[in-house]
């Protein structure tokens, strides 16, 4: 697919650049790559197949990957307090941003994607989201390129913030995965992190922590979802058919696959720095995809009403995660 080659291509650039310039994310030079190529001009039909696979399926194989990174011992040492700040961070980020946007007089069901997007896992919520409530094409793109926009800013502004709070490299990991929307996203801060571009007090092992609170986030899509479902039949008159997501989705089933092979001791050091490599390179690719959802011409004809209610619920969100973080940390 000629879209997935100029996704690696991208990828391949982002990566030689961010080696020059030091200190830089690949990840974010992607993002910012892929919005420059999708507004200088209509990305040509040939190229989209290949840039949605690179978007889902390369983010999550990439996503997976990140698995074998982790130990089961940090894991289990997150605690209990990490899912009661991301049970918090969902529940109360849906709640705020449903009540805000329609008191900014936004339709249910543009207000409920954005909610979910923002509180869950971004544009995979929306999606989900739309399978039950079937909402208008255009209302889910508005929220797509919102989630895209806002999550891109928080990927260096929450390492900046991180630093100056003084958080350790836990705390800053858990409040990037419970405060940015999308999983690529979360990777991109949390690398961030590590690499000290942004918050160099912070310090290493960020990114970890950050992808273990961001898919247990995602792992309450499923009874998120399903509540959805029954709060949208109440609204209409005749029940419908819906498509149903998958009670968890195949890549955080991967992802804990990799987290037990990496605990069973079997893959050498040579073995896990290629696996890291391939990761590095699957979500580049994936970044540059993401980045080529960030168009203007979509942007500028949807009013400032859904941009005012992605900022209140970035603000919700972030605030939120912030201030489970600093009491459970």
């Amino acid at each position: 697919m000629p879209g997935l080659v100029l996704s690696a291509a991208a990828a391949a650039v982002a990566v030689v650049a961010a080696r020059l310039l030091g200190g830089i994310s690949p990840l974010l030079i992607a993002i910012l790559l892929g919005a420059v190529v999708a507004n200088l001009g209509t990305l040509p039909a040939v190229f989209e197949p290949g840039v949605t696979v690179a978007s889902r399926r390369l983010l999550r194989i990439g996503v997976a990957l990140l698995g074998l990174q982790l130990l089961l011992p940090n894991v289990l040492a997150l605690g209990w307090g990490t899912l009661a700040v991301v049970t918090a961070v969902v529940g109360l980020g849906i709640a705020g941003s449903m009540a805000l946007g329609k008191l900014l007089g936004i339709g249910w069901t543009q207000r409920l994607l954005i909610a979910c997007s923002f509180s869950i896992c971004g544009a995979a919520a929306a999606a989900a989201a739309d399978g039950v409530v079937n909402a208008r094409k255009r209302e889910l793109v508005t929220t797509i390129a919102l989630v895209v926009v806002f999550g891109t800013v928080m990927i260096p502004a929450l390492p900046a913030a991180a630093a100056a709070l003084g958080l350790d490299s836990t705390q800053a990991g858990m409040w990037a995965g419970a405060a940015i929307h999308e999983v690529a996203q979360v990777v991109a801060a949390g690398g961030a992190l590590d690499a000290g571009s942004s918050a160099a007090a912070v310090g290493g092992g960020a990114l970890a922590i950050a992808v273990t609170v961001k898919l247990a986030r995602v792992a309450l899509l499923a009874p998120v979802v399903a509540w959805i479902g029954v709060a949208s039949r109440r609204r209409t008159a005749t029940p419908t058919q819906t498509r149903r997501p998958p009670l968890v989705p195949l890549f955080l089933v991967g992802f804990l696959a990799c987290v037990a092979l990496r605990a069973t001791g079997v893959l050498g050091p040579g073995w896990l720095d290629a696996a890291r490599l391939t990761q590095t390179a699957l979500l580049t690719a994936a970044m540059f995809a993401l980045g080529t959802g960030v168009r203007l011409s979509v942007l500028r004809g949807v009013g400032w009403r859904p941009f005012a209610l992605a900022a209140a619920s970035t603000i919700i969100v972030a605030a939120t995660a912030l201030t489970g973080v600093l009491l459970v940390g």
